[in-house]
């Protein structure tokens, strides 16, 4: 019986190891009918049978984003977008440009500045004031750790030198105490009842725009960080998703990450449970499911909130007393995570300091010892700087590594924000993949976009190098903190289909699995470690379908689509 789809004439990553050759890849139905040698393929394409010439071209699984936030991200687009922004003059002009532009919005909300740009990562309000003065203007970081607003904004939140700081924030204030124009963290939330809501429409059309940017990237499922609460000002995620669901517009599978609220307790078990199975109802958790909840364990070490055993260092290389943040206290995190798992959730964790990295792997830990071994799949996210007594610890709780392959590379932000003020020797424990991989971890991979970008090539490039296209200076961490080729493809396959509870059809060039498939060109196991950021998608598949063909002229010849006559 002839097959609908045929790919010949490249390599394919099945999912692990290194490429198979000489193999063809077909395609029924929506699912792979078959990886058979090429000499045997011709017989198995008929009249409407669609054959792929590769030409050389990779053919992939899928890749599948272990972290990210598409609902937000995607608004972020349509709002004040200052993610394409290289200085803060840009930044500046961009708000200016957004505001004019757009005369009735009462507020101007958006995101993507960096903190590198501006003095000690804080941006002041008057660069703002001095082009939008009389309309709010609030406009998040790349990371979303820290929140940039101008004093109309300040003042409409009732804020002031008195205005103390949460316990989960910091204010950047000026000599006499004034907001400055920075908020870092939990004092993100001071402009929550002032500042205007995103509401279903705009958080909608922000899913299928970055559904669209995603889909091009080769991602054909994800890990949702945030739905259901915390949604950081970017509508409700959980409304946008069954929206594309009940309107057939939600093209990739997607496992959506509860919020857990970390000032709130237990209670939040059973609220959880009933919109796991309230989503499962729908019959169609093969595109969208619920099964998960995201735990901020720390913040981020550009503000020196991400949580550390060793304390931060000041300007002039002295100890201070700050030791970064738990967001959640230690003990109630044991008890909320052994419930999560007793109740059948999976937790995926924030976990970015070395404290906070085994404050988690203490928690899935107490889990385990509580309800024995399950098939949570617990994952912690992030992992900057992890401990080397802790790096065993993953593969000993079965715990995932969800790497963010993209940060592990010298640039301004780690080295003049977050390098300066940790302890000697701490630079060594930056992002450490190959201890990881050699103590046995499982790995998966994401982006956490629109912190970054969502570009799962680039990001791979980082995890084999270690150094960004371009850049000379020596791998962070050091050399032996690369991944392979192959484990780095792996951890954005099959490693997150493993972690998304997706890796009975999804994750693998295999028969009887889903066809999402991407097709990459040139062939990154043909390139030089160096030259792999050339790689790029040239088309993506979803159940057998082409739902992004490439335009690009690349450096070698564009697979070709046709029919056999």
């Amino acid at each position: 019986m002839a097959v609908d789809v045929l790919f010949t004439g490249g390599s394919v990553f099945t999912g692990t190891g290194s490429p198979i050759h000489g193999h063809a890849v077909a395609v029924t139905d929506g699912r792979i009918a078959a990886v058979l040698p090429e000499a045997e393929a011709a017989a198995l394409a008929g009249p409407e049978t669609r054959v792929v010439a590769l030409d050389g071209a990779l053919l992939a699984p899928g890749f599948q984003d272990a972290h990210i936030h598409p609902v937000g991200g995607g608004v972020e687009l349509l709002q004040c977008n200052l993610s394409e922004t290289e200085s803060a003059e840009e930044a500046v002009a961009a708000i200016a440009a957004y505001a004019a532009a757009n005369p009735d919005e009462p507020w101007i909300l958006g995101g993507g500045w960096s903190m590198d740009q501006y003095p000690g990562g804080a941006p002041v309000r008057g660069l703002i004031d001095a082009v939008v003065p009389d309309r709010p203007v609030l406009v998040m970081s790349r990371d979303h750790h820290s929140a940039w607003a101008n004093t109309k904004a300040i003042e409409l939140a009732g804020l002031e030198a008195s205005t103390p700081d949460p316990a989960d924030g910091r204010i950047e204030r000026e000599a006499d105490g004034t907001p400055a124009g920075t908020f870092h963290e939990g004092a993100m939330g001071l402009f929550d009842e002032v500042k205007p809501e995103v509401g279903d429409e705009l958080a909608y059309r922000g899913l299928l725009r970055a559904q669209d940017e995603l889909i091009a990237l080769g991602i054909t499922g994800w890990q949702d960080a945030m739905v259901a609460g915390g949604t950081a000002g970017a509508g409700d995620g959980l409304n946008a998703y069954q929206r594309a669901l009940d309107e057939g517009t939600l093209k990739v599978h997607v496992v959506g990450a509860q919020w857990w609220e970390r000032d709130g307790g237990l209670e939040q078990v059973s609220t959880m449970v009933r919109r796991r199975e309230r989503i499962a109802a729908l019959g169609h958790e093969d595109r969208l499911s619920l099964g998960t909840v995201k735990i901020m364990v720390d913040g981020v070490a550009e503000n020196q909130t991400a949580a550390m055993l060793t304390p931060y260092r000041d300007a002039h290389g002295h100890d201070t007393h700050n030791h970064g943040i738990s967001f959640v206290d230690p003990a109630l995190l044991r008890q909320a995570v052994a419930a999560l798992d007793a109740a059948g959730l999976q937790v995926h964790f924030h976990a970015l300091g070395d404290r906070a990295v085994r404050e988690a792997l203490d928690a899935v830990e107490a889990a385990r010892s509580v309800n024995g071994s399950t098939d949570g799949r617990h994952h912690l996210a992030h992992l900057q700087i992890v401990a080397e007594a802790d790096t065993a610890r993953f593969a000993e709780l079965d715990a995932v590594a969800n790497l963010q392959m993209l940060w592990a590379t010298h640039e301004d932000q780690i080295d003049e924000l977050t390098l300066p003020f940790l302890q000697e020797g701490q630079e060594a424990r930056q992002y450490p993949f190959g201890d990881l991989v050699r103590d046995g971890a499982k790995l998966a991979a994401g982006s956490d976009w629109p912190v970054s970008t969502a570009d799962p090539l680039a990001a791979i490039h980082i995890a084999v190098t270690r150094v960004a296209p371009g850049v000379d200076a020596d791998p962070l961490g050091g050399a032996h903190q690369r991944l392979e080729l192959a484990t780095a493809m792996a951890a954005y396959t099959s490693g997150t289909a493993y972690v998304n509870h997706r890796d009975h059809d999804t994750g693998h060039v295999r028969e009887g699995y889903l066809a999402n498939l991407v097709v990459i060109e040139p062939d990154p196991f043909a390139l030089p470690a160096d030259e792999l950021h050339r790689a790029r998608v040239a088309s993506t598949w979803i159940e057998g379908e082409p739902v992004y063909i490439s335009t690009e002229t690349s450096t070698s010849t564009e697979p070709s689509f046709t029919r056999t006559a």
